[in-house]
């Protein structure tokens, strides 16, 4: 199973999400991976990953720290890694994603530019009213949301996405069991029909 998720703008919690879905689900034996897109030489995540050379670079995480990825194996993940390309270059990365995601028995992505290239089972996106920004990534692919993660704020009105997104689909915050009821109902669908 492939778990995308996703976020209308930076530091909104989608890491945060990320991990309780790992921790409330750790029998699915997760492999975690956290998509960065950098860009003119400064990475969206004010760190140095836009300093490498190669296009793509993937490391895997070795310990639980405080960095996103090491979040996710201390939330229970099997396995956790780290994907940065330059901006508009993931598909460069995509061979490499898809060994990961063919060596793993499901697997949770954090990204919104990666739904170009995959099908999730679900994808979730997180969203905090209080927050104006839209990414484009984000403004692309909302409408492939299965459900949205509510981190703060009230409704928004955001310039090029309807509302009735909001009203057509599940709303559900962090830590929720709706939230985890609707990863689990994946999770067994999910393993009903690689069994078939």
């Amino acid at each position: 199973m492939i778990i995308v998720v996703g976020g209308h703008s930076r530091n909104i919690g989608k890491t945060t999400v990320a991990a309780s879905i790992i921790a409330a689900t750790r029998e699915a034996g997760w492999t975690a991976v956290k998509v960065t897109q950098h860009g003119h030489g400064v990475c969206t995540h004010a760190c140095s990953c836009a300093e490498h050379e190669d296009p793509v670079a993937i490391d895997q995480e070795g310990t639980p720290n405080g960095t996103d990825s090491g979040r996710f194996l201390a939330a229970g993940a099997e396995r956790a890694f780290w994907v940065r390309t330059a901006q508009g270059e993931l598909a460069q990365a995509m061979p490499r994603v898809r060994e990961l995601i063919a060596t793993s028995r499901n697997v949770l992505f954090e990204s919104n530019s990666l739904m170009q290239f995959v099908k999730p089972d679900l994808y979730l996106v997180v969203v905090d009213f209080s927050v104006e920004d839209v990414k484009d990534s984000a403004r692309l692919f909302i409408d492939r949301a299965d459900a949205f993660v509510k981190t703060g704020g009230e409704m928004a009105r955001w310039e090029g996405v309807s509302r009735r997104w909001f009203e057509a689909k599940p709303v559900v915050t962090p830590d929720s069991d709706d939230l985890f009821a609707l990863v689990r109902e994946r999770l067994v669908k999910g393993a009903a029909q690689s069994s078939r």
